[in-house]
């Protein structure tokens, strides 16, 4: 079997080596700089380890891992367009560097690539790995809206966020795995198990970052500390706060939602500390190791030798363990 390390080296190879030879280049270019940028390439990773699960030719399936990437960073392309972010992965975004018109089209043109290279999968898997990746990439766009929406709403339920967070991010570590299972021809009882671990670690990552942007180590988080607090963005911990505050801790808690004008410093700080008052930090652990807990409980049931397995759980423990 491979590592993850490994696994890494060879889809980063094989993504860098792709070659964009159709034109108008305006259109690929953008493409060619986004996937530059590089990232962690987790998706991808994921699906070639679920594969590797059961066989050993991992080369079979970039062009399908390649795919999952492409899409994702179709995602991030437009969600930046969207969030009129000027910074991704410490280079200036597409948006900035060309303008948003380009944004757009360009991300189009990742989409459709996307679909071009998930297509290369074996005749007999097609139907089923496309019905899989349209239907991934379609609750995405709803967990997208959802998203949007609770920026308008101060009513929003820990359910209603956690089908968000499922949405949004979690279905497509999910349908990676799936992926991957199913291209190798593992029974439908394991891709569906590694489908639902990878939804629960899914939505774990999530919570963790809603825990690390408030708690995390700056030089480890990777961004400074507070944005969520500052943009009274509806995550996990400010959903748990106004749940599990008192009349007066609510009142103060609003008064800085409500604030139009502060300093940033003094808002994270009284915003903290409230969580601080409410042991909000442990609440979120608790709901992101139960979410652990279940993805560990969904890969123990998964049919092969626990030895194959354990390259898996690793990458898993690293990851979410990396900043806490």
């Amino acid at each position: 079997m491979y590592t993850a390390s490994q696994l890494l080296d060879k889809i980063n190879k094989y993504i860098a080596d792709i070659q964009f030879t159709r034109t108008p280049k305006g259109l690929y270019e953008p493409v060619e700089y986004t996937l530059s940028l590089g990232g962690k390439r987790i998706r991808p990773v994921l699906m070639l380890m679920a594969y590797n699960l059961y066989r050993e030719d991992v080369a079979s399936i970039y062009e399908p891992a390649a795919a999952i990437e492409v899409y994702h960073n179709h995602t991030l392309l437009h969600d930046d367009l969207m969030d009129r972010s000027d910074m991704r992965r410490g280079k200036p975004t597409v948006h900035k560097v060309w303008n948003d018109n380009t944004a757009v089209l360009s991300g189009d043109a990742m989409l459709i690539l996307a679909f071009r290279y998930m297509t290369a999968c074996p005749a007999e898997h097609l139907k089923e790995v496309m019905d899989l990746f349209s239907l991934t990439m379609l609750e995405i766009c709803e967990g997208q809206q959802l998203d949007m929406e609770f920026e308008s709403r101060g009513d929003v339920t820990e359910d209603e966020y956690i089908e968000m967070i499922r949405l949004k991010t979690a279905v497509l570590l999910a349908g990676s795995l799936k992926i991957g299972a199913i291209l190798a021809g593992a029974t439908a009882e394991d891709a569906e198990n590694l489908y639902k671990f990878g939804m629960q670690i899914g939505v774990a990552f999530q919570l963790q970052d809603d825990l690390l942007d408030v708690y995390g180590d700056p030089e480890v988080f990777g961004k400074k500390i507070g944005g969520d607090i500052l943009c009274n963005k509806k995550t996990y911990m400010l959903i748990k706060a106004l749940d599990r505050a008192d009349a007066k801790q609510r009142e103060e808690l609003n008064r800085w939602l409500d604030a139009e004008t502060c300093q940033s410093a003094e808002k994270i700080k009284a915003v903290t500390e409230l969580y601080n008052q409410l042991d909000i930090r442990s609440v979120c652990e608790n709901k992101m190791r139960g979410y652990y807990t279940l993805a560990m409980e969904s890969l123990a049931a998964v049919g092969v030798a626990e030895e194959r397995k354990k390259e898996l759980k690793n990458l898993v423990k690293l990851l979410m363990y990396r900043e806490m």
